[in-house]
């Protein structure tokens, strides 16, 4: 093993005397030069150099050359698009604390000014950008009711983009979109929400049956009006049928006695008539009661009428034996 060792200490002395330290020293000093003067970016990157100190131009994506010794990178710069989210806390105009989370979505300005004010000009744009949401957002919610936020979080998430753009534009930075997603009252105030949402919902169902009822009632109501109705009129016409026929009975009973018989010996004869009809009909059905006036007088008065019929019946068949 001790003779490997000799070997190859000899053979190293003897490439060392025939390869000057120099050449080493040349191939250290390129490659410090090359590595020191080619550099590479990345795609939706950017490279701020510095010439001795100084701010000397943008380098975008691809293989890039600078000085050595005199040009220096001094940051990369992320183009791409970005979300940040940022919490709020706060208190509505009715006095309830709600916290309102909201997601901005922002980049760097693909131009060289953009890109050097973005780099120069904050120390922490992500912190800036979160100073600017919660003034914002304190400047906003407070006008508005906790049924407003809910109702018009795309107008707080609006203000807060226009906020934004407009500040932040001139340190390099554009924003896309801001979404309110999401918004949490207090524990207790959603308790209470709930509980009012429930009675509404009890209360509209209340309503929908009793307008269901009164449609029921009304329609019960309009169909027994419209039953009374026809059957009023089929009594009116019962009625009118009855007189019409009554007065042309009297004109033609009138026709065949003499003058001195007057309309009311004939209607007296008719009612008689329609009396014993009427008793007839109810002797046909097996009636068992009839109810009659009580009075002696009365019962003397339809004695009369009977008799006073029966002698009217008499007399006119009579006289229509008489005219034959």
């Amino acid at each position: 093993m001790s003779e490997v060792f000799v070997i190859f200490d000899e053979n190293l002395k003897i490439i060392m005397e025939d390869f000057p330290m120099q050449y080493i020293f040349y191939f250290i000093g390129l490659f410090i030069v090359l590595r020191g003067t080619f550099y590479m970016v990345k795609q939706k990157h950017a490279v701020i150099i510095e010439r001795l100190g100084k701010f000397n131009k943008v380098s975008k994506a691809g293989l890039h050359m600078k000085i050595p010794l005199i040009d220096s990178i001094a940051g990369n710069v992320n183009l791409r698009v970005r979300e940040l989210p940022v919490e709020v806390e706060t208190k509505t105009k009715d006095d309830v604390f709600v916290k309102i989370v909201v997601s901005v979505q922002f980049f760097v300005i693909d131009a060289e000014a953009g890109i050097k004010d973005s780099f120069y000009e904050l120390n922490n744009p992500e912190q800036q950008i979160q100073s600017y949401v919660f003034d914002s957002i304190r400047s906003e919610v407070p006008l508005m009711e906790l049924d407003d936020v809910f109702a018009e979080k795309e107008k707080i998430a609006l203000a807060v983009k226009t906020e934004l753009s407009d500040t932040m534009r001139q340190f390099g930075f554009d924003f896309i979109k801001a979404l309110v997603t999401d918004i949490d009252p207090d524990a207790k105030v959603k308790h209470s929400m709930n509980e009012i949402n429930a009675a509404k919902r009890m209360k509209e169902a209340a309503k929908e049956e009793a307008a269901a009822a009164k449609i029921r009632v009304v329609a019960a109501a309009e169909a027994d009006a419209e039953s009374k109705r026809l059957a009023g009129e089929g009594i009116a016409q019962q009625r009118i049928a009855i007189a019409n026929g009554l007065k042309e009975s009297v004109e033609e009973v009138k026709l065949a006695m003499e003058d001195h018989v007057t309309s009311q010996d004939v209607m007296n004869m008719l009612f008689m008539t329609q009396h014993y009809e009427t008793v007839s009909k109810l002797g046909e059905h097996n009636a068992s009661t009839i109810f009659m006036p009580y009075s002696p007088d009365n019962v003397g008065d339809l004695q009369m009428q009977i008799q006073s019929s029966l002698i009217a019946v008499e007399e006119m068949k009579n006289k229509k034996k008489d005219k034959k």
